[in-house]
């Protein structure tokens, strides 16, 4: 993915706050057995219809959306509904007044800047739970495309890709364990580096021509991250139940970050492809998600069986936003989740 303008992807704090309690429950429930829960249960049942519905934008907008995904749609065992009834009909509506769900991808065109939901969290009710305009609820936004409906960006459908990837259960390739960007970003300013802001608040090169570290550069305008929401968005995930293709620089899914993020040029962490189009490596991870073959079938069977049986391991009680124990939710979700995963390749 390009960025054309420098607010990156990121969904609302509170819900990366929601997303990590539940995440801290899931890694620590896989020393009992469950490391599917986040590769498995994060994606889709097998060969699952999931339905997707439009809060605002035109026919002709959703049109172009459908189109965008379907080479994502030909790569793997699982199709997007948008309600169109074998073609002729109106594509899918949901509202914010909804009390059930009208789809399991939510998308709006109103908030500003890209983000998605990943997987299976786009209908995990305990995200969003709060309230708030972005969740796993009915009424709540699981993938947003801003400015899609006054101010498309020219590149468009890599942008529709790279979000309706995250939605069936992708991550950032930069944060790929296997890849380099974790050693080939630059983290910290350089040594003497004079704070320096342009007149928008963003950091800038000092007057010797040293440019900002990411975390002093993204804590200026327009993102004014703190370090830690720079490292849940770009610091590689390395845990023993999350499983990784090999880094992949034509991956849809890597961010061409400027130039000084990067320690050297060109970096072996700057994407090679155009941004635009899945990638081999992006199909083959659609394939492996959700296979068309019997002994990708028979694997996922396995696994699913597998966390079933191991379902109870975690521990009894995980601290939320209010001090309450959330193990019992998460724990339920789960169930369902597996359940669904088990039926979805018998």
């Amino acid at each position: 993915m390009e960025l054309e303008s420098l607010p990156l992807e990121s969904l609302p704090d509170d819900v990366v706050a929601q997303i990590e309690v539940r995440d801290r429950w899931r890694r620590a429930s896989a020393a009992g057995g469950l490391e599917f829960l986040i590769t498995d249960i994060g994606r889709w049942p097998l060969g699952k219809t999931v339905r997707v519905a439009f809060l605002d934008g035109n026919d002709q907008l959703h049109a172009d959306i459908v189109g965008a995904t379907k080479q994502i749609t030909d790569a793997c065992n699982l199709t997007l509904d948008f309600g169109q009834n074998g073609g002729g009909g109106p594509f899918r509506r949901w509202t914010e007044a909804d009390t059930a769900l009208a789809a399991e991808i939510r998308v709006s065109f109103d908030l500003p800047g890209f983000f998605s939901l990943v997987g299976t969290d786009s209908t995990d009710g305990a995200i969003g739970a709060g309230g708030g305009p972005v969740g796993g609820n009915p009424g709540q936004r699981s993938l947003n495309l801003g400015r899609f409906v006054s101010n498309r960006p020219a590149r468009w459908e890599g942008t529709v890709r790279h979000e309706f990837l995250h939605a069936l259960g992708f991550h950032h390739s930069h944060q790929n364990m296997r890849g380099t960007c974790e050693g080939e970003f630059r983290w910290e300013d350089p040594p003497g580096y004079t704070l320096t802001q342009d007149p928008t608040g963003a950091f800038v090169a000092d007057a010797q021509g040293r440019q900002p570290g990411i975390y002093t550069f993204l804590a200026g305008a327009p993102n004014r991250w703190p370090r830690a929401k720079v490292d849940h968005n770009l610091r590689t995930v390395d845990s023993p139940d999350l499983v990784a293709g090999p880094f992949d620089t034509k991956s849809v899914m890597l961010y061409r970050f400027p130039a000084f993020f990067y320690k050297s040029t060109p970096s072996s962490c700057a994407p090679a492809g155009d941004g635009q189009n899945l990638s081999d490596g992006d199909k083959r991870g659609l394939d492996l998600l959700y296979p068309h073959t019997m002994d990708g079938l028979a694997d996922r069977q396995a696994r699913a069986d597998a966390v079933l049986e191991s379902l109870g391991a975690g521990p009894e009680g995980v601290p939320g936003a209010n001090g309450g124990g959330l193990a019992e939710v998460y724990r339920s979700r789960v169930e369902e989740l597996a359940a669904a995963q088990a039926a979805g390749v018998q």
